[in-house]
């Protein structure tokens, strides 16, 4: 019988609540997912964790004769939790009751790898370590004694290659065949093991983990556990205070570092005993490596971080927004799809006022579809494709090293660059992503900053097609804005309060991106953003088409006039501001057409660019901020974007003329 909770949470949905669960835990990076889709033959229900903003993935296997509910849980490095994935992690494996807790690991980390392994251990649970991209440990020179190291620990152990299904069918063998043996712990020093002992006998009821495990988590003065625990036991508490004090006294440094030595003392004689030290590892570092190291140091890293943008914008900015825009929206929708239609709705339709609604100035087709398709479409696919590239090979955990020292003066940390870098993917999915960073300061910081200063793909490769051609125009709007980026993030960090970040990331390998990978994920990202994007330009078009013949819109425009002439624009681009506000990219788009028809030039052309790209969030973001960070919050960051946005285009405005500079 399991020494397991009987009273585990039940899962909400109906189609996983009789079945046994397996959950899959490792820290970030190690091929959780794929084995996850190994597992489940891709098939995901994704959904918050109850009380929490982190996604967690489920889904269903079949494992021999039974089938299993498989759980995805977020990245986690200790039972002990920093941020609130692991939490979430931790509160799966303590609520939920798995079966079986398939630990992946990284073959190459081995000695980083065991101190969850033997956290995991200790807390009693069903553990399978599974040392995944075996192929890297091997390239490296490194060999591990995969049967001793399963004696040693008394578990299955299992090597593979997950993105080659190498060692999966041995995997789904030992799942179901997995017997618990309940609690194995090697023993710390006399004076711990009694504190623990002591503690341990205190203890009350069912905690999901071990009472040993409860124990050592009080003696680290886990926040969690200790509020959990103190609630539970009431006048005892302060009997375990009492042992959590003594024990303390009696050591001269912090009782976690010592509980992590001990476990480190352990962790080097299960090495020495199965693993043969690398080549690599001896002292010569291979050319991947090199590599790597150089992208995270300032004087080779920013040279490469140029590099890399020049090749986006060649990519996003020529191929994407210039060559492929103008095949599809002059030769395909000009020739073909707008005339088409235009036909049609013109010989079924008699009233020229229902005609507008499809195949007018603001028609659905003519304005939403030819938006939607030639010019948001492929700007969108080769952004996705391009960051799909560089997230496969590893390069952004590096550029997070590289920056680190720079966002801590925006109050952020080097990790902050994941949600950011997604930013420039799309908004929205960015803002959800703050979730993971660490303190309730960070999330507000980078939500704020990316409502602000960080321009979507789709609206960036917009951005890079009007400006193409014109350096100057470019190089001053990458300056502005990212002067304002910096100078926003600087001042944010010192108006809100809070303790400065600290920062840990695992460093993936260099790899060579994997075309399948590439194509999966950016057909993912397409089929999602497509699948938002079109039904809102078709709304937005029917949206304005009503507000025209209401007389609503025209009332709108004229007070967008005011702000955009106080900048020094043109009238019409208050019509773009006001699209600007249902998608950022729908704005960006307004202010494309205004420059093919000669409107924009010049000096107004950047100050239209800059203070669009400023711009109040688009609707799906400003959705997502309200339930992130709560209305008051994302009211208070609206109010200051809007009249923000418009003064930096209004100050770049009078600049540029007082400089008598021309572009």
């Amino acid at each position: 019988m399991s020494l397991r909770s009987q009273a585990c949470r039940v899962n909400a949905s109906e189609e996983f609540a009789s079945l046994e669960k397996i959950a899959l835990v490792g820290c970030p990076n190690v091929g959780k997912s794929v084995i996850f889709g190994a597992l489940t033959g891709k098939y995901a229900a994704v959904s918050n964790y109850p009380g929490t903003t982190v996604e967690v993935t489920r889904g269903k296997g079949r494992l021999g004769e039974r089938e299993y509910e498989v759980i995805d849980t977020p990245g986690m490095y200790s039972l002990v939790p920093l941020t609130e994935e692991e939490r979430v992690a931790k509160s799966i494996l303590e609520e939920e009751c798995p079966s079986v807790v398939v630990q992946v690991a990284d073959a190459k980390n081995l000695d980083r790898t065991l101190h969850l392994t033997l956290q995991l251990l200790e807390a009693g649970l069903p553990v399978i370590l599974d040392l995944n991209l075996m192929d890297e440990a091997e390239r490296r020179g490194t060999t591990i004694d995969i049967e001793a190291l399963e004696q040693a620990l008394s578990i299955p152990v299992i090597g593979t290659v997950a993105t080659r299904n190498r060692g999966i069918d041995l995997l789904k063998k030992k799942i179901p065949a997995y017997e618990n043996k309940g609690v194995r712990s090697h023993r710390y020093e006399a004076t711990l093991e009694e504190a623990i002992e002591k503690i341990a006998a205190l203890l009350q009821g069912d905690f999901g983990l071990s009472r040993r495990t409860i124990a050592l988590f009080l003696l680290q003065e886990d926040p969690d556990a200790m509020s959990g625990v103190q609630e539970r036991l009431k006048e005892k508490w302060s009997h375990v205070e009492a042992l959590i004090g003594s024990t303390k006294a009696k050591f001269g440094r912090p009782l976690s570092y010592v509980i992590a030595l001990s476990r480190q003392r352990e962790i080097d004689r299960l090495l020495r005993k199965v693993r043969v030290a690398s080549p690599l590892e001896s002292g010569s570092k291979g050319f991947g490596e090199w590599l790597g190291r150089l992208m995270m140091h300032p004087l080779g890293g920013i040279p490469i971080l140029l590099l890399a943008l020049y090749g986006i914008y060649e990519f996003v900015g020529v191929f994407g927004a210039q060559i492929s825009v103008d095949f599809l929206e002059e030769s395909v929708f000009g020739e073909y799809v707008n005339p088409f239609f235009t036909r049609i709705f013109t010989s079924i339709i008699p009233w020229g006022i229902v005609q507008d609604l499809f195949v007018g100035e603001f028609g659905v087709i003519t304005l939403g579809l030819r938006y939607a398709v030639a010019i948001i479409l492929p700007i969108v696919a080769t952004f996705f494709l391009a960051f799909s590239i560089i997230e496969d090979t590893g390069y952004l955990p590096r550029l997070a090293m590289m920056i680190d020292r720079i966002f801590k003066k925006l109050g952020l940390n080097g990790r902050a660059v994941i949600p950011i870098v997604l930013g420039f993917g799309c908004d929205t999915m960015a803002t959800m992503v703050t979730r993971t960073l660490e303190t309730k300061r960070e999330r507000i910081i980078a939500s704020f900053l990316l409502a602000l200063a960080i321009p979507c793909s789709a609206q960036i490769g917009v951005i890079l097609g009007l400006l193409a051609g014109r350096p100057k125009a470019l190089g001053l709007f990458v300056g502005v804005m990212s002067l304002i980026f910096l100078l926003v993030g600087y001042l944010a960090a010192r108006v809100m309060p809070g303790e400065r970040p600290l920062f840990y990331m695992e460093i993936p390998p260099l790899r060579w991106p994997k075309l399948s990978n590439i194509l999966s994920k950016t057909y993912t990202r397409m089929e999602w953003y497509f699948k938002e994007i079109l039904p809102i330009f078709i709304l937005a078009s029917g949206l304005i088409w009503l507000g025209r013949i209401t007389g609503v819109f025209d009332l709108l425009i004229d007070a967008f006039s005011y702000p955009v002439g106080w900048i020094g624009l043109p009238g019409e681009t208050a019509s773009a501001f006001l699209y600007g506000f249902f998608r950022r990219d729908f704005g960006a788009a307004g202010l494309y057409d205004l420059k093919a028809t000669g409107v924009l030039d010049g000096i107004a052309l950047v100050v239209s660019v800059v203070t669009m790209a400023l711009f109040m969030p688009c609707i799906a973001q400003l959705s997502i901020t309200f339930k992130e960070r709560g209305w008051r919050m994302a009211l208070g960051m609206t109010a200051f974007i809007f009249p923000f946005a418009f003064a930096v285009g209004g100050a770049l405005n009078y600049t540029l003329r007082f400089l008598g500079v021309t572009l």
